[in-house]
């Protein structure tokens, strides 16, 4: 049986978790483990429920109480994933090995996500701003273009977000809205100016505009067909695409 999916990604994310199984398996006790992988007691039960949550069987088996907090041992599908995780590092190793460049890991990333979103734009991380319970996140898109996205703090520490990250911006083609490219986006909304490339007309629906921008990136837009018509939208015509950064989805490279 394979590994799932979410388990895989989650433990990608917080290797930590994986090495917290590892020391389980060699101490057999929470409290021992938990300060081995450097978590918090606490930290260390909250991981095993969210890993036991994940996976189709649990992966820890423990007792609560007794000497040392607790005693606590791998399932056996607990030892399969810890072996399999073992294996995978030796993959990552020859993968490591063979790519020409970093580059190459990065591109290999954003080729094997999957998403509904038509639009996705890679950018780096310049900028952090705290808004109470949320965050401003600016991207800087390359050839002066840049773009914000409002997302919550707990997101932002969860991806790891800060200067000079590289995410990827997913914005669904329906949440763009198009402008007069000479006027302002606006107010609050990101606003990058583009040149019409292909409007595909669809008698049963919006009208598909796709937009190049000057970094070489397309944005892809869903306009009604009287929008297009009043703004003489055609090939090789400046547009201005708007959109808030509430509608932006910021996401990062496993």
């Amino acid at each position: 049986m394979p590994l799932p999916s979410l388990l895989t990604q989650h433990i990608a994310r917080r290797p930590q978790r994986i090495t917290l199984l590892q020391h389980i398996a060699e101490q057999g006790s929470i409290t021992r483990a938990a300060k081995a992988a450097g978590l918090s007691y606490k930290g260390a039960w909250d991981a095993i429920d969210e890993l036991n949550n994940l996976a189709h069987t649990p992966l820890v088996e423990r007792a609560v109480g007794g000497k040392g907090g607790g005693g606590a041992r791998l399932s056996k599908e607990g030892e399969r994933v810890l072996r399999l995780y073992q294996r995978l590092q030796a993959l990552q190793a020859q993968v490591l090995e063979v790519a020409e460049d970093v580059s190459d890991l990065d591109l290999l990333s954003r080729l094997m996500l999957r998403t509904s979103a038509r639009n996705q734009l890679q950018g780096r991380v310049c900028a952090v701003t705290p808004q109470g319970r949320n965050d401003l996140v600016e991207l800087d898109l390359g050839a002066g273009l840049k773009l914000s996205a409002q997302i919550t703090h707990e997101s932002t520490e969860t991806l790891e977000l800060a200067d000079g990250v590289q995410v990827l911006a997913l914005i669904k083609a329906g949440w763009l809205r198009l402008h007069d490219a000479v006027g302002p986006a606006p107010v609050g909304d990101n606003g990058l100016v583009g040149r019409v490339e292909q409007i595909i007309d669809d008698p049963e629906g919006p009208t598909e505009v796709r937009v190049g921008l000057a970094n070489g990136q397309t944005l892809c837009a869903l306009e009604n067909a009287a929008r297009v018509e009043e703004l003489g939208l055609v090939e090789g015509k400046d547009v201005l695409v708007a959109f808030a950064p509430t509608f932006v989805l910021l996401g990062t490279p496993l």
